[in-house]
């Protein structure tokens, strides 16, 4: 038993590592596309990702969900918007690495955390505990000296931090895993994004059709790249601890920002230094106190479970991990979710046990 406890949780470390190194990665993917333009991938991708998780979701019969979405109007106008705000953050994204912002768009993300727990006091009126405001206080700090820095605020992190955190608060209050979302968010997405490719074409702009099998078929990857690291995500949020996947979750800026200053040479002067510097800062406050938060709510939990007459059914959050299930801005910093493909549980959205430590977007 112990050792197919081992096990799982290895597969989850190899999942968790594989799907974050990928987002990470992914700044050496939209450049390959050229010369299409940021626009024509970005309805690549829209297409492209719904052909992929609709014939997966086909392979696993999962429509189900599909009939009692329509059927919600509510629920589905919440999809409308999630589709909206996230079509502005993968456009941007995809706009800022093949313009070289490949270190601002790492920003985005590194700061993602702050602008969720800002969202989580000024929406939902949570209250934080004092080093979540000093951590607040220091990013605010960090975008001042960043702006000085670049001379104009840093407007491309923070269009996709806050594009993203909104995503995640929207996609919270839709509930569904994360290949059911991401297939009824292309669904939305499909109809406008294929009108426009079909404008390209009828204008000759169309590279898909131009510029030859091999620029062809990368474009149609667009969608295994947006779908297969949610998979693996989706593996890792199952197996392994909150504290684990909070951590995991800085891999992806890390990487982007060493290929923007490594890869692709990107200015560094003293002054944006300092600025993330600061950023990294609020991270580290962050983290340390959302993982000491998690071992006292693991002590809390544990006199409670061993006076139990039975076993503790688990209510929320990962099982084993002993932190109780996220509410609010925190819960809402992942809108991916879990992907119901075979092996992989069915999960309404990914767990986190802090907005500080909520693992990031796909890009």
């Amino acid at each position: 038993m112990a050792g197919t406890s081992k096990g799982e949780g290895r597969i989850g470390l190899l999942n968790g590592l594989a799907a974050y190194g990928m987002w990470g990665l992914v700044p050496l993917f939209w450049p390959l596309l050229k010369p299409a333009g940021a626009t024509e991938i970005l309805a690549h991708r829209m297409v492209w990702s719904l052909v992929f998780v609709a014939a997966a979701l086909l392979v696993v019969r999962r429509w189900a969900w599909a009939g009692e979405l329509l059927r919600q109007p509510r629920r589905l106008g919440l999809v409308v918007i999630a589709a909206a705000v996230i079509t502005v953050n993968w456009g941007v994204y995809i706009w800022a690495v093949n313009s070289g912002h490949v270190v601002e768009a790492s920003l985005g993300y590194f700061i993602n955390p702050l602008v969720t727990i800002a969202m989580g006091v000024l929406i939902l009126k949570e209250r934080l505990r004092p080093t979540q405001w000093a951590a607040v206080g220091v990013g605010v700090a960090a975008v001042l000296v960043l702006a000085i820095g670049y001379g104009r605020p840093p407007w491309i992190s923070l269009v996709l931090a806050f594009s993203f955190a909104t995503y995640g608060l929207v996609k919270k209050k839709v509930d569904l895993g994360g290949v059911e979302s991401l297939a009824a968010e292309t669904a939305v997405q499909f109809l406008p994004a294929l009108a426009y490719l079909l404008w390209l074409g009828a204008h000759g702009d169309l590279t898909f059709a131009t510029g030859g099998p091999g620029h062809a078929a990368l474009l149609a990857s667009t969608g295994i790249v947006t779908a297969i690291p949610l998979v693996c995500f989706g593996a890792a949020a199952i197996r392994v601890p909150l504290s684990t996947l909070g951590l995991l979750q800085y891999l992806a800026p890390v990487f982007q920002f060493l290929l923007g200053v490594v890869y692709f040479h990107e200015a560094m002067p003293a002054e944006r230094w300092a600025g993330f510097a600061l950023v990294w800062l609020a991270l580290v406050l962050l983290t340390w106190d959302a993982l000491r938060t998690s071992r006292r709510a693991a002590r809390a939990l544990g006199p409670r479970a061993a006076r139990s007459a039975g076993p503790v059914e688990p209510t929320g959050g990962t099982e084993g991990t002993g932190v109780p299930e996220p509410v609010g801005a925190a819960a809402a910093a992942v809108p991916g979710g879990a992907c119901d493909l075979p092996g992989i549980a069915d999960m309404p959205g990914a767990p986190v046990a802090e907005a500080g430590t909520a693992p990031l977007p796909k890009p």
